[in-house]
């Protein structure tokens, strides 16, 4: 039997969640929100990909605050008005497809905030342009020349678990089924992580324990405030010497484990412009490998994962829990019907769609009778 398309359970504080697979829309920016709010965009986008036959939507990176966007186009959940917006366009979305957990992905960019869209460079913005003072752990910016982030006082850091703990709550009344935490791809988190962008000299930085200190911190007061699935997103790798590490990641998990973490997304780069990223089929299954052994917890891989078989051997081979794609689906909306019908498995669909099928993948939905007069 396929291990891609058998069930995969997440537990939490409120109880199991049984995904129908082991296939994974991982999050996406979109950049179409306005003042960070959920458009009409983000209503079309989540019934496409709700209607995927991946067992678990991820919504893209949410800011927990104004200033913790990647870019003013980018999605928000920090007040009344945004919790509101995307409460309206999730469940209208859903009433559209076929019954599927949805996480958010909560964020805060850090120094890398106040950016463009990546159709419009995706370089900082002036003040001039609609950009804004950023933040970092140390006044580091994120390319040479750039002006400086303001360095975050302990207060600062307070306040901003705080925020992190609010979009939590507010997430929860808005309809998601669980909360990944944004630590990777050089955003505020992998900030603190890493020894290229935190440079403190207080007890925030300087050592692993000290680096991750603020972290810890912020996963431990959302998990008190918020009791269904919860788990972050890493880079396992900053790909540069010097940076933060695979055994770093690993031992990293072991840390949340006891704090309540449900599961680990792993993924690689974004701190530096430096990095020298190995790109190549399976380049970060072997990161999450390590980091599933070591900690036991649930775990993504993700990355030039494109392939139903290729998908599978990642399972078969016990490197990862579960498979998450991201820019293939955008590509093929349907990627995990046409690995169904690769791997004899069955998904759900909404039988709007079932006259579509070539008769050869027919069997991946059961028994769904294709022809219609």
């Amino acid at each position: 039997m396929s291990l891609l398309f058998t069930p995969y359970t997440l537990n939490s504080p409120r109880g199991p969640l049984t995904l129908a697979n082991r296939i994974v829309v991982a999050p996406m920016c979109q950049y179409s929100a306005i003042n960070g709010e959920a458009t009409d965009w983000h209503l079309m986008h989540w019934g496409n990909l709700l209607n995927s036959g991946a067992a678990l939507f991820i919504i893209e990176a949410t800011g927990v605050t104004p200033e913790g966007r990647i870019t003013p186009a980018c999605l928000g959940l920090w007040d009344d008005r945004t919790e509101a917006a995307l409460k309206d366009k999730l469940s209208r979305a859903r009433q559209l497809a076929p019954a599927t957990p949805v996480f958010i992905q909560l964020a805060h960019a850090g120094r890398k905030a106040s950016s463009a869209t990546p159709w419009d460079g995706g370089q900082l913005l002036a003040k001039e342009q609609g950009g804004w003072e950023t933040l970092a752990p140390s006044a580091i910016p994120q390319l040479e020349g750039e002006r400086l982030p303001h360095e975050l006082s302990k207060a600062e850091l307070a306040a901003l678990i705080e925020a992190f703990v609010i979009a939590a709550q507010r997430a929860d009344r808005a309809g998601v089924d669980g909360i990944e935490l944004h630590g990777a791809h050089g955003y505020l988190l992998h900030q603190f992580l890493s020894p290229i962008a935190n440079q403190r000299s207080d007890e925030y930085g300087g050592s692993f324990e000290n680096r991750i200190r603020f972290p810890l911190a912020l996963f431990k007061a959302v998990r008190a405030a918020y009791s269904g699935v919860l788990g972050i997103r890493i880079s396992a790798s900053d790909w540069v010497e010097g940076g933060w590490t695979p055994e770093e990641t690993a031992n990293f998990a072991q840390q949340l484990k006891p704090l309540g973490c449900d599961f680990v997304h792993i993924s690689s780069g974004g701190i530096s412009p430096n990095q020298k990223i190995a790109l190549g089929p399976n380049y970060q299954v072997p990161f999450a490998k390590i980091v599933k052994d070591q900690s036991g917890l649930p775990t993504m891989t993700v990355g030039l994962i494109t392939d139903p078989h290729q998908a599978e051997a990642i399972l078969q081979a016990g490197d990862a829990d579960l498979i998450a794609l991201a820019r293939a689906f955008l590509y093929k909306p349907r990627w995990a019907w046409e690995a169904a019908a690769a791997l004899n498995g069955t998904v759900n669909a909404n039988e709007r769609y079932w006259r579509c099928l070539p008769r050869e993948a027919q069997t991946a939905f059961g028994n769904v009778k294709i022809g219609q007069r």
